[in-house]
């Protein structure tokens, strides 16, 4: 799923997408094109903003929950969040020693003893072994073009629910 001989711990922006084990809808639903989250859907967003303050090298962009997956830009290092900032060339070489690996799979762990307590204390809906898919979806944004699709696609995710192939048949 990886590029092969490329440093997921440099600097750059990263199109992330997670995947609740066998795509169960757990965190909310989509009523009249916008998503509405539930207390499930609620403790993911807290978990993925407070990322920044476990991993301060990270700024979280656009995101979305869905009902059954995440959509999400985040970049390593600090970089200008207004629109039509230079991105790529805003990019420096630098290296950090956290890759995107470590820090989604911190983000997938506490999201999951989260959900685990909320099913034991608020009687949130069970899941069968895991709650997400084994690994995740990642995509090196290289440019501000991509980048601005890509954020479109995440702001517009809920308006196309009906026909997204990640919605449970």
């Amino acid at each position: 799923m990886r590029l092969k001989h490329y440093d997921y711990s440099q600097a750059g922006l990263y199109f992330i997408t997670l995947c609740v084990d066998n795509r169960e809808s757990l965190f909310g639903e989509i009523i009249e094109d916008q998503m509405i989250l539930n207390a499930a859907g609620a403790m993911i967003e807290r978990e993925w903003q407070a990322l920044q303050n476990r991993f301060p090298q990270i700024e979280l962009h656009e995101y979305i929950i869905m009902p059954n997956h995440f959509h999400a830009i985040l970049s390593l290092q600090t970089i200008p969040r207004h629109v039509g900032a230079p991105l790529v060339s805003a990019l420096a070489t630098q290296t950090f020693t956290k890759t995107i690996s470590d820090i989604i799979g911190a983000f997938k762990s506490i999201t999951t003893l989260e959900y685990i307590r909320g099913v034991k204390t608020s009687h949130w809906q069970s899941f069968d072994g895991k709650l997400w898919q084994r690994n995740f979806w990642e995509h090196v944004i290289r440019n501000d073009q991509t980048y601005n699709e890509i954020a479109q696609y995440i702001i517009n995710n809920p308006q196309h629910w009906q026909i997204d192939t990640l919605k449970p048949t």
